[in-house]
């Protein structure tokens, strides 16, 4: 079995670090936990075929007895992911926001949550798992979900909103939900007996549903403005972090278009998240990138760095540079070298 892996997805030119699950093959190694699960891809457990439960990623559980001296390291999903603590405590984070679970917790992390299982190490415990990838990867992106699933258009429909818009990441499971689990766990564990992919289908089935009816009875806030404004902040980080999307040619309402919503929208977001308009953004980080490749790169030449960050001609790149670094750009290289 394998100890790690550079796990990576790609995405408009981005590619993002998902979970590695280096440290669950190292708990599995030493003895630390037992872990049962069905698997596409580098997650552990029994691989699937491709044509075996469509959608479903990664699903299982594990469970630890004794101190465990281990966590999970900070990670990404390929898919929408549900947890369920039968039992134990163990600490829970997404996207900052610090977590207690306790028995009967289950929790909802979208793809795009960071998220990680442990402060730093996990607690004893009993931890159900399902990641479904219904082919999104950014909040605008339209939901595929699964041919098996037989909700109603209407009660899907609700699903995904609440999963898309809800901010809240940890939940009180029913014991239906429970049952659900313990009923996912006992046909992982008699894999690949007959008929065990219909009843994982239909004990699926019967989740979603109650885990549309535990939203609805414990009535957390909903907010589409705080999944327009992450999606928002996640297309800035992408322009601040990746060249590659620094330099397309981006205009105004291109990258309103790109996040899913109209010009006047996209730029309320961006000046509540980085004091700027999108294009002074959009300039502000090809300076930053052009910075970084003049110091990288010092036998380049720098009309070629300034292009290739997405600027047009020499001659504004000197003037918009010098205004930010109150220098040249060829004496911004020599003193950085």
């Amino acid at each position: 079995m394998p100890r790690s892996y550079e796990a990576i997805y790609n995405d408009s030119g981005s590619r993002l670090a998902v979970d590695s699950c280096a440290p669950q093959f190292a708990a599995m190694r030493d003895g630390k936990i037992r872990l049962h699960a069905l698997t596409k891809g580098h997650y552990p457990g029994i691989q699937l075929t491709p044509k075996q439960l469509q959608g479903i990623t990664s699903i299982g559980y594990f469970s630890g007895v004794g101190t465990q001296d281990w966590g999970m390291d900070p990670h990404r999903n390929e898919g929408l992911e549900i947890t369920f603590l039968e039992t134990g405590s163990m600490s829970f984070s997404v996207e900052s926001k610090n977590y207690e679970l306790r028995p009967g917790n289950f929790t909802t992390t979208r793809p795009w949550q960071l998220h990680k299982l442990g402060a730093p190490n996990i607690g004893p415990g009993k931890l159900h798992w399902l990641i479904l990838d219904v082919g999104v990867r950014r909040p605008n992106q339209k939901w595929r979900w699964p041919r098996w699933l037989s909700m109603t258009d209407d009660d899907r429909e609700n699903l995904e909103n609440k999963l898309r818009h809800n901010p809240s990441a940890v939940w009180d499971a029913s014991p239906e939900i429970a049952e659900v689990f313990r009923g996912l766990g006992e046909c992982i564990d008699h894999w690949p007996a007959l008929r065990l992919e219909s009843r994982i289908m239909a004990l699926l089935n019967r989740l979603f549903v109650e885990v549309l009816i535990a939203f609805g009875e414990q009535q957390s806030f909903q907010s589409p403005h705080l999944a327009s404004q992450h999606t928002v902040d996640l297309f800035l980080r992408d322009l601040a972090a990746n060249l590659s999307s620094a330099r397309e040619p981006w205009t105004l309402p291109q990258m309103a278009s790109h996040c899913g919503m109209g010009v006047t929208a996209f730029s309320t977001h961006c000046r509540s998240l980085v004091n700027a308009g999108g294009i002074d953004y959009l300039i502000q980080c090809r300076l930053h990138h052009a910075a970084r490749e003049i110091r990288k790169k010092p036998h380049r030449q720098i009309t070629a760095i300034a292009l290739d960050c997405g600027f047009n001609s020499s001659q504004y790149f000197a003037t918009v540079f010098g205004r930010r670094f109150k220098m040249t750009p060829r004496n911004y290289r020599k003193q950085e070298s």
